[in-house]
């Protein structure tokens, strides 16, 4: 009997605050050549650590995930978070998808930034025994990969020297960023804004 191949599946969790193309590159690397399926944009709900003011509604997030993503097959934008409890650890966010979709492989894709402080997460040791992670390098960051765990690897993607933070700090001053943006979220914000 021939084996069902499983599907490969990247998360990649964010607040997306909004998403933006250094988001998009990377996952479409990701998938084009790393080996991944397809790629789960995981909105994360509102964060107990983050102000509301600093955060865009979960609604409007996910809608810009949505619209940036939608012409691209290997692409999925993710509210699972969203009906889980608060705060959400990734730790319980893998767990449950693991029981939710059996059939699929997942593979956590994080930052070299957040890789830095990977201990300080919480149950980090309990996300590296039972899941696959990949590394991908953010400037400043630098990986040794000969010691990373049997279950982490590190992309040579390029690397993306744009933030969701720098994006809404050059909204709020009025400048036009058009090309950082997916030409559909542009739209949005830029509808929002005149109104």
């Amino acid at each position: 009997m021939e084996k069902i191949k499983t599907s490969k599946t990247g998360i990649f969790s964010g607040s997306f605050n909004p998403i933006h193309i250094g988001h998009l590159a990377l996952t479409n690397y990701l998938c084009e050549y790393e080996g991944l399926d397809e790629v789960w944009f995981m909105v994360s709900p509102q964060n107990p650590l983050k102000t509301k003011t600093e955060l865009w509604s979960d609604e409007l997030r996910l809608q810009l995930v949505e619209l940036s993503i939608s012409d691209y097959p290997r692409f999925r934008a993710s509210d699972f978070e969203f009906h889980l409890p608060r705060p959400s650890y990734s730790v319980y966010t893998l767990e449950k998808l693991r029981e939710a979709y059996p059939d699929r492989e997942f593979h956590f894709i994080i930052g070299s930034d957040n890789w830095a402080h990977f201990d300080r997460w919480y149950q980090s040791e309990r996300i590296i025994k039972e899941n696959q992670i990949i590394i991908y390098p953010r400037p400043g960051f630098p990986v040794k990969e000969e010691e990373l765990p049997e279950t982490v690897r590190l992309v040579h993607s390029p690397v993306f020297e744009i933030s969701s933070t720098f994006i809404r700090e050059a909204l709020d001053a009025g400048k036009d960023i058009r090309y950082f943006l997916h030409p559909k979220v542009w739209e949005v914000i830029k509808n929002l804004r005149n109104t």
